[in-house]
């Protein structure tokens, strides 16, 4: 039985349900609302779930030429970030009908949420270059205004900004889309990379190697390129901070698993100066979205910085070129994700209930919201790397891959970039609970306040997730596993 039907619906359902309460006015209303999008949401997991089992063939959406096609296909890698972005997707939809609940505009941020899941589930499961750029482009588009929601001139400057570094980015992924051309018959991702003829044009393919990188990077927030991250976290609605930081800057990560371990190949870029520059930026990031973490008193800033660091671990694990690294940057696309939404969910309700956006403000914050300030200290544990939570064994696969790598400087250095980076982790989100929980003896007992279910339930999934993840990693090692084992030998 052909399944490639299966392919439509995570494309077009949470489309057309962004459409339809955005644009259709009964559709918008308290109850109309929640139903659409949950329920487009639940079967775009679902069918995400099918693809995953299934693996149907390819689906073909449009042909420009014999080469040029936009097509979809599922494998491993594709059904990993899929059911992540759904599952994520899902629960973050849920804390925003608690969070949006008196925004005049918020059937406006429901549009532009469900459009950018159905850009999201479009990338993932490109068949090819070209799929993947043209959907790595309608993320940057559709997720866009989730930034402006608010519409002030902070937010707008920070979307302009969000905007013009992302397309930079994607133009250089433009540029290495040609060069492929030239060197290639096709760009069907096949892993462990495609054919090609390359004599006599290695320099200008390991050129476009390094911009494709950089400019997918962008997205991740790759230095130099990362100053839209900490603009726009900031401004954004707490339900689309969470998703921007915890799934939409990983389309840069997986486009970049796409260029390295289903296009070009590692053994291609192994012991070249693109690993070697690419290792540098990525372990300077890593040390510079930490120290800017620690220096910062805003709370949504001072986690965008510490997004930017932590996004850096992965495309690490990804330039070393390492079974064991490759594995510690895939399991940290996962364990970043159910944290880094718990921390941006935990700030967003406490900005909510007492509009207080500094760290320096939160002095006796666990009093008022102690469910909320739990599940932000459990995942800031899980993110520092203390065992036995999930973050430490995507750390210690990182560090273990760069110790075995033979990737220059990098294998000591890497290793003490990633201790360093873990102690300012712990400096920059473990006195936030204890200034929650500690607030001295002077500080007066204050009542505490209602929390929504709406906003605490996902909180909890996401923190349960985080814990369970590091004692029994169960699908999600054994998708790893299977990703790692065909790509690296």
């Amino acid at each position: 039985m052909d399944m490639t039907f299966l392919y439509w619906i995570p494309l077009l359902l949470p489309a057309a349900a962004g459409l339809a309460v955005g644009l259709v006015r009964p559709l918008s209303g308290k109850r109309a609302l929640p139903a659409v999008t949950l329920t487009a949401t639940v079967l775009s997991l679902a069918a995400s779930a099918l693809i995953a089992v299934t693996r149907p063939g390819s689906l073909t959406l449009l042909s420009m030429t014999d080469a040029l096609t936009v097509s979809l296909r599922a494998d491993t890698l594709s059904s990993l970030f899929a059911i992540l972005t759904g599952s994520a997707w899902l629960l973050v939809l849920i804390y925003a009908f608690g969070y949006m609940a008196e925004d005049a505009h918020a059937p406006r941020f429901y549009a532009w949420l469900m459009l950018s899941y159905s850009a999201l589930s479009g990338l993932f499961y490109a068949e090819n270059l070209v799929s993947m750029y043209l959907f790595f482009e309608f993320v940057t588009l559709l997720s866009m205004p989730l930034v402006l929601q608010d519409r002030t001139k902070e937010s707008i400057a920070a979307a302009v900004k969000y905007l013009l570094y992302s397309l930079a980015g994607a133009f250089m992924g433009l540029f290495g889309l040609f060069v492929l051309y030239s060197c290639a018959d096709n760009a069907v991702f096949t892993a462990g990379g495609i054919a090609l003829n390359a004599a006599g044009r290695e320099g200008l393919l390991y050129t476009a190697s390094f911009l494709v990188l950089t400019g997918f990077g962008v997205k991740a927030g790759l230095f130099p390129l990362h100053g839209w991250l900490p603009s726009a976290h900031p401004v954004a609605p707490a339900p689309a901070s969470a998703l921007l930081s915890g799934i939409i800057v990983k389309a840069g990560v997986f486009a970049s698993l796409r260029w390295v371990f289903y296009t070009v190949g590692a053994d291609f870029l192994r012991g070249t100066w693109v690993q070697t520059a690419y290792l540098t930026l990525a372990m300077i990031t890593i040390f510079m979205g930490s120290m800017m973490a620690y220096r910062e008193d805003g709370f949504k800033k001072r986690l965008a910085y510490s997004t930017v660091s932590q996004l850096s671990y992965i495309l690490l694990g990804i330039g070393l070129l390492h079974p064991a690294a490759l594995t510690g940057a895939l399991l940290h696309v996962v364990y970043h994700s159910v944290t880094k939404n718990t921390l941006f969910l935990a700030a967003g309700s406490v900005i909510h209930h007492t509009g207080k956006k500094n760290v320096s403000e939160l002095r006796g914050v666990g009093q008022r919201l102690p469910v909320t300030m739990w599940c932000f200290t459990i995942a800031s544990v899980t993110l520092i790397g203390i065992p036995p939570m999930s973050a430490f064994y995507s750390k210690w696969y990182l560090a273990e891959g760069a110790l075995a790598s033979g990737a220059g400087s990098a294998v000591w250095l890497a290793p003490v970039v990633l201790l360093v980076s873990a102690l300012l982790t712990a400096g920059y989100l473990l006195p936030v609970s204890i200034r929650a929980f500690f607030p001295g003896h002077d500080f007066p007992a204050e009542k505490r306040m209602p929390e929504d279910a709406r906003m605490v339930v996902p909180m909890l999934v996401f923190t349960l997730a985080a814990a369970v993840f590091g004692v029994w990693s169960g699908p999600v090692g054994q998708a790893v596993a299977q990703i790692v084992g065909t790509v690296l030998p």
